[in-house]
């Protein structure tokens, strides 16, 4: 959070007064509007995003404690300080009592509500911070239980990984949990009291992932009114995440580099330096190496983001992992969704045990979610799993087996099918297959088809 995530507004009937607080705080950084009076600060609050109000006592219409009520009221997030020159004691302890944070006395010097509002500023960035943080634990513990010997191996050597501030690159197939394991380092490391900043390459456009990563000055591009605090100076003394990162353009890719040799980096439209202390973890689908020899990323910068690198296995090979994965995402997206769940039907079940969730703990956790919904009076039905049409038992590509042994396994998975499809009836599948009835019989024997 920086102060221009920070939005006051400001609430006095003397415009002078509005200007005063505006010039003292916005060079500080935040973010200031003002009105004249508490229906204005209302409407205001009905549109906009506040974290703080700043009011008088005395003004006409609603006053100072009636607006101080609605606030807390309707928006019990919202921090509120009081400023009036009506300053008695009373008055002072009858707006704290109705939900006010602070109080500042008009004709006192203005620098030291300023001080007063860093206070409730700091606060506020810090229970949002706690608010991550639990977030991040209550995600994560789930994924880190597990009887697969592989990804055991992949936790140990994440966590001796976090013993260090080396470079991490993070491979594996989508979804497979790759920024759970980096806010894993991040949290095991001696950098866990800092940020962990994830950041998807994939998602930014390419006409502002600069921006983005590195911040601008104002007036550094057309659009550019404010200066903006990149990812990485947000992240600065804790841990960046570049997820996708086979997908940076190639200008992005130089100016990574030079940042990441440097430990600085210059904003956009700036040519000034800025030192960071930063942790970098990098994540990526592709092959990389592919991308090399292709000429779409550097070679240069693979070297960088790559002391070490840690292959995480996909979900298909982790089944002994899958019920405490399941029972986990069954509970989270209850809770999400406000819907209890009392029965769910073996075929369900089973399925869900038997799928090859070629999109991994994501499609996983989306699978359940469309579960839920479709439940009825807290029972989920095997007849979801053909409503759902993907959930079903498949067998993914080994591409270690000989090119006999894969159309061996090919032609038993069609068979079967087609067998299933006219009901088990052998001469309408034949039929279908175009074989003779015989031919099929010795398919079934050869490849031991169940039928």
């Amino acid at each position: 959070m920086t102060h221009l995530d920070y939005r006051i507004l400001i609430v006095d009937d003397e415009t002078e007064y509005q200007k005063v607080f505006q010039f003292i705080l916005n060079p500080k950084g935040y973010d200031v509007i003002a009105c004249s009076n508490g229906k204005e600060a209302l409407q205001i609050l009905e549109k906009q995003s506040i974290d703080l109000v700043v009011t008088d006592l005395k003004m006409p219409g609603m006053d100072g404690n009636e607006l101080i009520k609605c606030i807390h009221k309707t928006y019990p997030e919202i921090n509120v300080m009081v400023m009036t020159a009506y300053g008695t004691i009373e008055s002072a302890v009858t707006s704290i009592k109705n939900g006010a944070q602070g109080y500042f006395l008009k004709g006192s010097n203005p620098e030291m509500m300023a001080v007063e509002i860093e206070k409730l500023y700091k606060i506020k960035e810090l229970e949002i911070s706690n608010s991550i943080l639990r977030k991040e634990v209550h995600t994560i513990k789930p994924f880190l239980r597990s009887k697969n010997k592989e990804f055991l191996e992949v936790l140990r050597m994440c966590k001796k990984a976090a013993e260090s501030d080396i470079n991490v690159l993070l491979l594996g197939e989508s979804g497979v949990g790759k920024e759970v394991l980096a806010n894993y380092i991040h949290r095991e490391s001696s950098r866990k009291e800092m940020h962990f900043v994830p950041v998807n390459c994939q998602a930014l456009t390419e006409g502002l992932i600069e921006s983005e990563l590195f911040g601008h000055e104002k007036g550094a591009f057309t659009g550019a009114s404010e200066r903006r605090i990149g990812r990485f100076e947000t992240a600065n003394g804790g841990t960046i995440f570049l997820d996708e990162i086979g997908d940076l353009p190639l200008k992005t890719q130089g100016k990574l580099l030079r940042s990441l040799e440097s430990r600085k980096i210059e904003r956009v439209g700036s040519s000034k330096s800025i030192a960071l202390d930063i942790r970098v973890i990098s994540a990526t689908n592709k092959n990389l190496q592919m991308a090399i020899d292709n000429k779409i990323f550097r070679e240069d910068l693979l070297y960088r983001i790559n002391t070490l690198s840690i292959t995480i296995p996909p979900l298909r090979t982790r089944r002994e992992d899958l019920p405490g994965l399941i029972r986990y995402f069954f509970n989270i997206v209850e809770i999400d969704q406000k819907k209890k769940i009392t029965e769910i039907d073996d075929g369900v079940m089973n399925a869900l045990l038997n799928y090859d969730y070629p999109g991994n703990i994501r499609e996983l956790k989306n699978i359940i979610e469309r579960l839920v919904v479709l439940s009825d009076e807290g029972i989920i039905r095997s007849n979801l799993i053909h409503f759902l049409g993907r959930i079903q038992k498949q067998d993914h590509i080994d591409y270690s087996l000989s090119l006999k042994n894969a159309r061996a396994n090919f032609e038993k998975r069609y068979i079967e099918n087609v067998i299933k499809q006219n009901d088990g009836n052998i001469t309408s599948a034949s039929k279908s297959l175009k074989i003779s009835t015989r031919q099929l019989w010795n398919k079934i024997a050869e490849l031991k088809i169940e039928h």
